[in-house]
């Protein structure tokens, strides 16, 4: 359990605490905070702070401007990295309005509310476990991002190929101090590219933990002379960056998915899980990768699932169960890319796993070959659909889901999608190198 609100203030005073960061996530994912000073924490723990929501991408319009920030007490956490001269603190907040209800426009109230359907069906928890991968890349003179990587390193290497290490060995110890349990951390395949692996918890908890992850890979990578992103496919020709979400349902201390007399020792509630996932796969795609540059990454030959079918051990398809048994077993959705709000992007894979136990549906036989030098015909054959190959796409196919809409909420349903064709909009209209280079002295 978290701390009282006695023993925060103690801590505050302990640590030398001189501000306090109220956070928030936005539809689209980013952080946001409203910096208090030390006199107004009563204020806030008391739920009474208000700010204009107005302001924040895909919240309200100007006339039902005001909400209220209710910090989550669990999420108290000092940041190690600041300064001597007082340190910053923060919560993660809910978001309410200010008659004391739910914004319903808020990403982690609607995750908690796509919990209480896995709580109506008898599941006490929703486990999570992702391993978000980032590139690192060297700042410019300006302090600006360049395109040129940190080192030259691949998959597991070591210094002095890997350049990253020191950053990442920092970054490691930085989330230690904050708490987190660090499982692994590596260089991954492509040069410049790495990940952290932190342990599994329940899904609240996790996704608070990948945005917090997200600020200090970005906070220390600055200290480093280097800039961490989290886009999709930064560069052309090498890997792309995911988020595999491991996920199990658990009742008490039973997870769910396992039946060791079971085929792969799987349980039926986790092939219908499988099943409902893949049913629902392209339309909550839009949401686990929401950005026009994640479909640069889902294309065949780079390590991306670009195809809707799953297996026990194959890493081309989109969804894999890792060969864990006992409390670790799960099922991996290896699509998601770590642009995607992780409230969202949980709500959704939640919603669609549920349909599948709810409407008791049949997962189709696993795929246990390499889908990526099968011909398009052998893949119909086998039932196999592609993902959808653009942002346009895939927001076309969330529209027409109910089950995937829903777990949305009209309010996030509808600004999403009007923030997305936006961004759809200016990627087709706008001229791009590669087109003056094909075309401009060929026509």
């Amino acid at each position: 359990m978290g701390l009282t609100k006695e023993e925060i203030k103690q801590k505050i005073k302990e640590e030398n605490v001189k501000f306090i960061r109220l956070q928030f996530t936005d539809l689209l994912g980013t952080i946001k905070n409203v910096e208090i000073p030390l006199g107004q924490i009563d204020k806030a723990l008391d739920n009474q702070m208000v700010f204009d929501g107005s302001s924040i991408e895909g919240f309200v319009r100007i006339e039902e401007s005001d909400m209220k920030l209710y910090p989550d007490l669990d999420t108290f956490v000092v940041f190690p990295w600041t300064s001597e001269k007082g340190k910053v603190a923060r919560f993660i907040c809910d978001i309410y309005n200010t008659d004391g209800t739910p914004f319903e426009g808020c990403p982690r109230y609607n995750l908690k509310r796509n919990l209480k359907k896995a709580e109506e069906m008898g599941f006490t928890a929703f486990n999570i476990g992702t391993e978000p991968e980032f590139f690192l890349f060297k700042l410019d003179e300006k302090g600006d991002p360049s395109l040129e990587l940190n080192d030259k390193g691949g998959y597991f290497d070591l210094a002095p190929t890997d350049l990253g290490e020191n950053c990442r060995r920092d970054i490691v110890l930085e989330l230690e101090e904050m708490g987190f349990e660090i499982e692994a951390s590596h260089h991954e395949v492509a040069p410049g590219q790495h990940e952290i692996d932190f342990k599994y918890s329940d899904a609240i908890k996790h996704a608070d933990d990948i945005q917090t992850f997200k600020l200090v890979v970005k906070t220390i990578a600055r200290k480093h002379g280097l800039h961490a992103t989290f886009m999709p496919k930064p560069l052309f020709g090498v890997n792309g960056s995911g988020m595999h979400c491991n996920m199990s349902l658990f009742k008490g201390k039973t997870n769910t998915f396992l039946d060791e007399n079971g085929p792969l020792e799987l349980s039926k509630t986790a092939y219908q899980f499988i099943a409902g996932i893949l049913k629902h796969a392209l339309a909550f795609t839009a949401v686990t990768n929401p950005t026009v540059n994640s479909y640069k990454r889902l294309v065949p030959g780079y390590e991306a699932p670009c195809y809707v079918a799953w297996s026990g051990s194959n890493r081309s398809p989109l969804i894999r169960v890792p060969a864990s048994r006992g409390l670790s077993t799960r099922v991996e959705v290896r699509s998601v890319d770590p642009a995607a709000n992780p409230y969202l992007a949980l709500a959704v894979l939640l919603a669609s796993g549920l349909d599948g136990i709810e409407n008791n549906l049949d997962a189709p036989k696993a795929v246990d070959r390499n889908i990526y030098v099968m011909d398009k015909e052998e893949r119909e054959a086998s039932g196999i659909q592609d993902l959808p190959a653009t942002l346009f796409d895939a927001l076309q196919q969330l529209s027409r889901d109910e089950i995937v809409v829903n777990s949305l909420g009209e309010h996030l349903f509808e600004h999403f999608i009007e923030s997305k064709e936006i961004e759809w909009d200016m990627f087709r209209t706008q001229v791009h190198p590669w087109e003056r280079e094909q075309y401009i002295q060929a026509y």
